[in-house]
């Protein structure tokens, strides 16, 4: 992995975190993206909404940043939610993902107290929609 080590990640991600907007779940949580060019990592919150539905959560929010900075390659994903288990990305966030990001990208999730599992992108999503045709 280019760019921050996971010790430094958890670092960032325990300082993003308290960014977060969850006044109905309670569940807070925040990712970084690294740039697939430099390792640089862009960092994003889950935010509430009233309507449930317009609620975006930290993965989108940090591939969005990202690529709003003019970013559209990745090389890994970091998240971190103050939960008892390691959060697992909702299938919308995989799906946004799997636009941008490679299938053999890392995917590390971890809870508040350091339970931790990583993934391929192609694991939590293998068959992911696309325009493209399959090689």
């Amino acid at each position: 992995m280019t760019g921050p080590s996971l010790q430094k990640l958890r670092a960032l991600a325990e300082e993003v975190i308290q960014n977060s907007y969850s006044p109905y779940s309670g569940f807070r949580v925040g990712a970084l993206i690294l740039s697939g060019e430099d390792g640089l990592p862009f960092s994003g919150v889950n935010v509430e909404n009233a309507s449930f539905g317009l609620t975006v959560c930290a993965e989108r929010n940090a591939l969005f940043k990202a690529v709003g900075e003019g970013i559209q390659t990745f090389s890994y994903l970091y998240i971190l939610s103050d939960g008892e288990e390691p959060p697992l990305p909702c299938g919308a966030c995989l799906q946004v993902l799997n636009e941008f990001c490679p299938p053999d990208m890392p995917v590390t999730c971890e809870s508040w107290s350091g339970a931790q599992r990583t993934f391929l992108l192609r694991d939590l999503l293998p068959f992911g929609f696309s325009f493209h045709k399959s090689e």
